[in-house]
């Protein structure tokens, strides 16, 4: 007994060590900074555009240096005075993407960024980094953040986007906080939209490990209009006038839907908790996209709807990686075979251990001969990441691999229930 009251003695203290380390070094505000990614596949750079102070800070209150994962970019925040690390955060960035098309080898872009950080009572040193896939820095900017400064604009305090809560289970500091936004719905079409955000809710809490961890999230529908109906579709010659701009035929694929006004879609969001996006689009269409720690983007009309805003889901906020591929002779260069990927439901056996290795039952062969479609069992199947080769999954099917699937693999289940508990204690 005596024991047990040590243990938790010692876990209160460490919560209030957690407390203690937010409220020394931050306010209870938000620190919007949007950057501009620009450059082609030969030289990259970060400019800084604007920082912004939002009313509340909803992000995590712990675990502030730590990275759940690594992502394909990182922001770190060290107090000036000292150089401490005071927080941590990683992302992925459509630029990234864009830098691996033969468009990026020919002409130079610039790309919209969005990062949210708590806000720092003292003048903080900020550094934001660009890795490629090798986990070679790309480009790197590092600049200071004067919380006194009087052109950190001030947004949220009025003209609110109108939103309706469909879950809260409890206040923003103790819960991811999830907003759905509305893109391509006129005002008369609201009442649509709000529909189709409870779908998505509906969706996202049919599967687990989302459902018996419910209680861990806050789910908003925030009501941004848009002047037309729809989204631009630009094989088909349709352009439409929307809230974020998003269009089909990112990178000339013509079912990846995305938007490049990431500004636009933080402003929508000014002065509502969030830490995660969600963008319903209002188009039958099919296509979508997700981007870790960004967005995820969806149709919200096509008969594929609901699993397709939970495997974009996955990629957004679970950092979860594509484990479908292409015909058995392509092999892509996504993912360089001699570097394991930092996604955790994919490896190229480099460091196997670190990922699913301990949940393959004794005595399963590896790789892992395919059994049949539906099964669960863990093992190292060959082909994910768009490679047939050199790349291996942990399940024969997974939600991360098709719509037919009714649920997430086991390996793919335990990372999301991980970064939930991370974020959430």
């Amino acid at each position: 007994m005596k024991k047990n009251c040590l243990l938790w003695a010692l876990l209160w203290a460490c919560l209030g060590l957690n407390a203690q380390s937010f409220d020394r070094y931050f306010a209870d505000r938000t620190l919007r900074a949007d950057y501009l990614f620009t450059g082609n596949a030969r030289q990259q750079s970060i400019c800084l555009d604007e920082l912004s102070a939002l009313p509340r800070w909803a992000g995590r209150r712990h675990h502030l240096s730590e990275l759940p994962l690594a992502g394909n970019g990182q922001i770190v925040m060290r107090d000036a005075a000292d150089s401490t690390v005071i927080y941590r955060a990683s992302f992925s960035a459509l630029f990234q993407e864009w830098l691996e098309t033969d468009e990026a080898r020919a002409v130079t872009k610039g790309f919209e960024h969005t990062v949210l950080l708590p806000f720092p009572q003292r003048p903080a040193v900020v550094e934001i980094t660009l890795f490629d896939m090798r986990r070679r820095v790309r480009a790197r900017l590092t600049h200071t953040v004067d919380p006194q400064d009087i052109l950190i604009h001030q947004k949220g305090q009025a003209h609110i986007t109108p939103h309706r809560y469909l879950l809260h289970s409890g206040p923003a500091d103790r819960c991811i906080d999830v907003a759905i936004l509305a893109e391509g719905y006129t005002e008369a079409e609201m009442d649509t939209f709000y529909r189709d955000a409870r779908t998505a809710c509906e969706s996202l809490f049919a599967h687990e490990p989302f459902r018996s961890m419910k209680d861990r999230f806050n789910i908003v529908a925030v009501a941004s209009p848009s002047q037309d109906s729809g989204v631009s579709i630009p094989r088909l010659g349709q352009w439409k006038s929307t809230a974020f701009g998003s269009h089909f035929s990112t990178f000339y694929s013509d079912r990846y839907l995305t938007t490049a006004r990431l500004k636009s879609l933080h402003d929508a969001l000014a002065g509502i908790d969030y830490e995660h996006i969600i963008v319903l689009a209002n188009t039958a269409e099919y296509g979508g996209g997700g981007i870790y720690n960004s967005y995820t983007l969806t149709t919200a009309h096509h008969e594929d709807f609901r699993p397709v805003v939970v495997h974009e889901f996955g990629h957004s906020f679970g950092g979860l990686a594509d484990e479908y591929f292409y015909d058995d002779d392509v092999m892509t260069d996504t993912y360089p075979l001699d570097i394991e990927p930092w996604e955790p439901n994919i490896t190229t056996r480099v460091d196997f251990a670190s990922k699913w290795q301990d949940m393959i039952p004794a005595g399963t062969p590896l790789p892992t001969p395919a059994e049949g479609f539906n099964t669960y069992k863990v093992g190292l199947y060959e082909g994910g990441g768009y490679s047939a080769r050199g790349i291996y999954r942990p399940a024969y099917n997974c939600r991360m691999r098709t719509n037919d699937f009714p649920s997430f693999c086991p390996v793919c289940r335990r990372a999301l229930e991980r970064l939930i508990r991370f974020y959430t204690k």
